[in-house]
């Protein structure tokens, strides 16, 4: 099986907005399914892993089989960005097998942040009383990851110290930790997978003269997943303005597609007070500077 799919589950920031306004876009909070070949990665566990979990549960009892295997990747620990993981009914399951990887914060490991947002009285249940097996890790952008299409073929590496043979039938994982978003930064994943890579940059803000450090690291990249939650308008609205909040507008993310060389944008995050048609002209103005544009969606299926 060499599929490279994209599958978007939630692509809202902030918090989760159903309802008449937000139906052609959804309202669902960050979160996304990668399937590469075999193996399922998840970029972070909004609103929309609720919905995931469902569907992974249907998939594997529909193929006869008796357990999941998923790599989680958290760009960062804001609410948006987990408030879904504790009703993502894999987790539920003891035969279930779960790699979770993101930063820490502060000093805090990904685990205790994790197991905090679990605490009561802000939910009944504690994240050691999931019966699916976790496995928990730090990453920081010294880190590779190398996933095997076989389930426990998972390995961490330091990409300056230790001598890794990147094959291509092995799945990669780099990271690169930006400091674009409060106010401990946001880690920004590439992922790549039998020639074909995509980078997942949410929760970032531009900078005068453009990213470079992110240019860099997404060059020549199949699909950029970027964050494009405010209007210019909105953004530099002198009297509310939204700049170092953490979050970039369509024009930041086609600087950093233009010149990184990529084939495919897609804008994420949008901001919770936008309807459909408020993000429709997003992508359409947007197209104007990168034509190969669009404004993800729930349901919204790639495959390269």
């Amino acid at each position: 099986m060499d599929k490279f799919i994209i599958r978007f589950w939630g692509v809202r920031g902030s918090y989760p907005v159903p309802g008449q306004r937000t139906v052609r876009y959804g309202g669902n909070t960050s979160c996304i399914e990668l399937q590469l070949g075999t193996q399922t990665i998840i970029l972070d566990a909004g609103t929309g892993i609720i919905n995931l979990g469902a569907d992974l549960v249907r998939r594997t009892r529909a193929a006869g089989e008796k357990s999941i295997s998923a790599v989680i990747l958290f760009s960062h620990m804001h609410h948006d960005h987990t408030q879904g993981f504790p009703f993502f009914e894999p987790a539920y399951i003891g035969t279930n097998t779960l790699h979770i990887f993101g930063p820490k914060v502060f000093e805090n490991d990904l685990q205790h942040t994790l197991a905090q947002a679990m605490l009561p009285p802000s939910f009944p249940i504690s994240l050691d009383e999931l019966a699916s097996l976790k496995n928990m890790h730090n990453l920081t952008d010294t880190d590779v990851v190398l996933i095997g299409q076989n389930t426990s073929d998972i390995h961490i590496h330091n990409r300056y110290r230790d001598n890794v043979a990147l094959s291509p039938e092995h799945i990669h994982i780099h990271t690169y930790h930006s400091y674009a978003h409060p106010k401990n930064g946001v880690h920004i994943y590439r992922v790549s997978w039998g020639g074909k890579s995509i980078v997942y940059a949410t929760d970032t803000e531009g900078y005068i003269e453009t990213d470079q450090r992110l240019i860099s690291f997404a060059q020549d990249a199949d699909v950029l997943i970027h964050d494009s939650q405010y209007l210019l308008e909105d953004y530099a609205d002198p009297n509310k303005p939204k700049q170092g909040w953490g979050h970039s507008t369509p024009e930041m993310a086609c600087a950093v597609a233009q010149a990184s060389n990529v084939q495919r944008l897609i804008l994420f995050h949008h901001d919770p007070n936008y309807d459909d048609e408020t993000i429709e002209a997003m992508e359409r103005n947007a197209r104007d500077i990168f034509p190969e544009t669009h404004a993800a969606y729930e349901g919204l299926e790639l495959h390269i």
